[in-house]
């Protein structure tokens, strides 16, 4: 045995591919493990870049895959702060109607949280006034059980929880091949060859490009969104108690912008959803023309376009004008003004596309005899990473009924 052939090879060290790495070893200490990514550190994009919601659940199909991770995902994550000592709050969050329609669409979001055994509490006006103060609305609903984390310093834990258990994590290694053969997978990366038995690609941003390179038939492309957020000057990291989100546009993908409490004390506005034209390009204006040029060669993308044309000029209207995005926050918030607009930043959501121009917006895995591809691993991802690991090494392990 040479010290470059493993067991197992993860690549990618967002919370997905570690959570996954670290339940490999809890089930078989002493397997000879390697995690590979390109980055000098882990969490570096999608984790690194989210919001630090620990989600309850509300908004998914009662029975779905993605309500019961998310239940499942809750729990453990917050027991894995408490055994590492990582600082959480579980501030609550308020979901705001402003109108008649949304006051409906509540009342739906309502039934969905009852059959995913989800604890609410509906506020009027009144008590939405003595809850939140600086919110307007016609009334919300409570869900106590939302939190707030640093999910960078989770993997930093999950790190040193594989490093203790034997495992080995090798940063700035970019994957450039992946042979599979019937014994074994062997990846090339950083200019070194590694073979491995079996072989989890959680690339998040990379995903479709790594399933690709590693020869297998899909018919899907990541197109970025960035998601641009401003921090709230210190004066006003008081201004809510909970989390604040508007009722959701069923008909929309993304969540709309809301207000976040950090769990390091600051809060933040956002996110939009616009179009990006760099898959890790995380300064405003970023252009990477490979990305570009990918997205234009591929049908889905134009179908993606016309189908949300209106919706995405209003996004890119919020991106170049303040004062549009602005309007935006006062719906809810109506004392904030664009001096508070502050420190802008963004992350960028790994959105899947069909060749038709359907969205996936379930988690999609795409697997050959020794590998398995996280091709699709959509917000709640990072709630839900632990049972998401829990569930690739079922499935790794021909564990009976795996769910994926």
């Amino acid at each position: 045995m040479t010290d470059n052939r493993y067991d197992y090879c993860v690549v990618g060290s967002g919370i997905v591919g570690l959570a996954t790495a670290a339940e490999l070893l809890r089930r078989e200490p002493g397997a000879r493990l390697l995690v590979l990514d390109k980055e000098a550190r882990p969490a570096v994009h999608q984790t690194g870049h989210n919001s630090g919601v620990i989600h309850a659940g509300i908004y998914y199909q009662p029975g779905s895959l993605k309500a019961r991770l998310c239940r499942e995902g809750a729990e453990a994550t917050k027991a894995f702060c408490t055994r590492h000592g990582i600082a959480f709050e579980e501030c609550g969050k308020l979901l705001v109607a402003t109108d008649d329609l949304e006051m409906e669409r509540m009342e739906a979001l309502a039934g969905r949280a009852a059959q995913n055994g989800i604890a609410f509490e509906r506020l009027d006006r009144t008590r939405l006034g003595e809850a939140e103060p600086a919110v307007t609305g016609l009334g919300a609903l409570l869900v106590p059980s939302t939190g707030i984390v640093d999910y960078r310093a989770i993997c930093a834990a999950m790190a040193g929880e594989i490093a203790e258990g034997g495992g080995r994590i090798a940063f700035g290694m970019p994957v450039s091949a992946i042979r599979e053969d019937e014994a074994d997978v062997t990846v090339v990366a950083g200019g070194e060859t590694f073979r491995a038995g079996r072989l989890v690609v959680c690339a998040g941003l990379q995903s479709d490009r790594l399933a690709r390179l590693a020869g297998l038939d899909i018919d899907f492309r990541i197109v970025p969104f960035r998601g641009e957020y401003y921090t709230l000057p210190a004066a006003k990291a008081d201004i809510v108690r909970h989390l604040i989100y508007p009722i959701p546009d069923p008909d929309l993908p993304f969540l709309g912008v809301h207000l976040t409490r950090m769990i390091a004390g600051s809060v933040t506005v956002g996110p939009n959803a616009v179009l990006g034209f760099a898959r890790e390009g995380y300064p405003k204006g970023s252009v990477d023309w490979r990305d570009v040029a990918a997205m234009a060669a591929f049908p889905g993308f134009w179908r993606v376009i016309a189908g949300n044309l209106r919706s995405g000029i209003d996004e890119f209207r919020g991106s170049l004008f303040k004062r549009h995005y602005l309007e935006k926050c006062r719906k809810y918030c109506p004392s904030l003004t664009l001096a508070d607009l502050t420190k802008p930043g963004a992350g960028i959501r790994a959105q899947a596309v069909r060749r038709d121009g359907a969205l996936i917006h379930d988690f999609l895995f795409v697997s050959s005899e020794r590998m398995l591809h996280v091709c699709n691993a959509p917000s709640p991802a990072a709630t839900s990473a632990i049972p998401i690991g829990s569930m690739i090494v079922d499935r790794l392990h021909g564990v009976e009924g795996a769910a994926i």
